[in-house]
């Protein structure tokens, strides 16, 4: 997606969400402003009355019929923040950390946390400078710590990368001209709070795997040419019996991608019908679309609700204050761990069709699409990489929505573990991207062997596939066993990751 501004008013969507993760700047409107500071005014007329509030006036957690004095509240705020940056493992990458942080301001803009508009603007600073905290991606039962670590630099601890070097909160707030924070009452409870974490990090693998999709059916299509696929199992009447948007769409892209294919015209009737891996292409890489079409609405959902617990409402002269659950996010975790699963049979399915490929006992083709078996094992341990990845995928497919757990001294005895389901959504899709550039260089291999006798080649092929087919070999050579093949198979990966496939060709 082209970096561009986006206008935050009433919600952001996850298409925004990710334009912002990738670069895109972030504005906020008046009336989303104006909810801010109108929920700022509400927490410091709770606090002005004494009214007891948890996070507020109270402790957290477990500690939530503990009092806390006014004199102590901004302490608090720091505590929260210091307490529960805790996590560990590896860092999330710059645009997961972007995502989080739009997803967080767009919570705070529903006008329901009570977060002071300087604080916002201090995140705000943070994407348009492209300061990016240090966010260890692993341990957040729910969302606490990812956003702790973010919240850290705020206040002018912890790390952040400024212009690719890491530095101390303090001096990358510096390096921007930001002033560290003096946190108030709640505002270190708004900044670790609320389901911002896994919408963000969701709506980062959600464009993530929309690109996957479209490279999913664009490698298919070489793969079924170079196989000579007998495309009336993918007729449109035929199709249209199966009552699924998803399988329409794949199959529409399959027909055009395929449409004035030689190479295919040639294979009619030379079989009564395919293998499963190659018949199925519509109904697999459908059924992705579909979960997906579900897990967006329910990212979108997720952004345009209120996360927070409490949240504040009323009016500054009538200040309420309400305790809930909404900072749980079961249909959100059920949502991610639903497209894992499909993700990961789109990459064995993958796998499969790779297989067919490299595989001389049903390909037709040399062994592991090499020019000289024996002395050149051509693509025959790329197919051991990617059957590791899709084994990998199907053990990551295990639903972290019903791993349960229990924290806080019983007061949190439920957990959804939404952002563990977003950050196993994110493995997926590294392995699939990763399992489908192996399959795109084997199909364009194939394409090179299948045409080996042809005078042309090139005429062979689909309009649709040959440009699929240019996109790599712009890229890579032929493999001839001459150089070492996970370059390759990395260079592919970034392809897939990065670019969008090279559209059919207008007839």
């Amino acid at each position: 997606m082209t970096p561009h501004n986006i206008v935050l008013d009433n919600s952001l969507t996850w298409r925004e969400i990710s334009a912002i993760a990738q670069g895109a700047a972030l504005e906020i409107a008046p009336a989303a402003t104006d909810r801010i500071a109108t929920g700022r005014l509400i927490v410091d007329a709770l606090v002005s009355r004494g009214v007891r509030a948890y996070g507020i006036t109270t402790g957290v957690g477990a500690l939530a019929d503990t009092v806390v004095d006014k004199t102590a509240q901004a302490r608090l705020s720091r505590n929260i923040i210091l307490s529960h940056a805790c996590g560990t493992g590896p860092l999330l990458s710059a645009p997961a950390v972007r995502a989080i942080i739009a997803a967080q301001i767009n919570n705070f803009a529903h006008g329901y946390s009570g977060i002071s508009p300087a604080t916002v603007r201090a995140l705000q600073a943070l994407l348009k400078h492209n300061c990016i905290p240090a966010v260890p991606s692993k341990g957040s039962a729910g969302y606490l710590v990812h956003m702790a670590h973010i919240a850290l630099v705020l206040i002018g601890q912890g790390r952040a990368t400024v212009n690719g070097e890491m530095l101390p909160g303090a001096d990358a707030l510096a390096k921007i001209g930001v002033t560290p924070l003096v946190l108030q009452a709640k505002e270190g409870l708004s900044l670790v709070n609320g389901t911002s974490c896994s919408a963000g990090l969701g709506s980062f693998a959600l464009a993530r795997a929309y690109r996957l999709a479209d490279w999913a059916d664009a490698v298919a299509a070489i793969t079924l040419e170079s196989s000579g696929a007998q495309m009336a199992a993918f007729d449109e009447n035929i199709l249209a019996l199966r009552k699924s948007t998803g399988i329409q769409q794949v199959g529409k892209t399959l027909r055009d991608r395929l449409a004035d294919s030689r190479r295919i015209k040639l294979a009619v009737g030379k079989r009564t019908q395919d293998a499963l891996s190659l018949r199925a292409t519509p109904h697999a890489h459908g059924a992705v679309r579909d979960v997906f079409a579900n897990t967006a609405q329910i990212v979108d959902q997720e952004l345009a609700s209120v996360t927070d617990n409490p949240i504040v409402h009323g009016t500054p002269d009538d200040p309420k204050v309400a305790s809930e659950a909404h900072a749980v996010a079961p249909a959100l975790a059920l949502a991610l761990d639903g497209l894992a699963i499909a993700i990961s049979q789109l990459s064995m399915l993958s796998e499969r069709r790779l297989d067919r490929l490299v595989n001389p006992l049903v390909s037709g083709l040399p062994a592991f699409l090499t020019n000289d078996p024996g002395v050149g094992s051509g693509l025959m341990i790329a197919q051991y990489t990617a059957a590791a990845l899709a084994a990998e995928n199907r053990r990551l497919g295990t639903p972290a929505s019903l791993d349960g757990g229990i924290t806080s001294a019983l007061q949190e005895d439920y957990l959804a573990h939404p952002t563990a389901a977003a950050n196993k959504l994110l493995l997926v899709l590294d392995n699939t991207e990763q399992v489908l550039a192996i399959e795109l260089m084997a199909a364009v291999q194939a394409a090179d062997l299948v045409g080996a006798d042809d005078s042309d080649s090139a005429a062979m092929r689909a309009p649709g596939t040959n440009v699929i087919y240019q996109q790599v070999r712009d890229l890579l050579p032929v493999y001839r066993d001459d150089h070492a093949l996970g370059d390759d198979l990395e260079t592919l990966r970034h392809l897939i990751a990065t670019t969008e496939p090279a559209p059919i060709p207008a007839p």
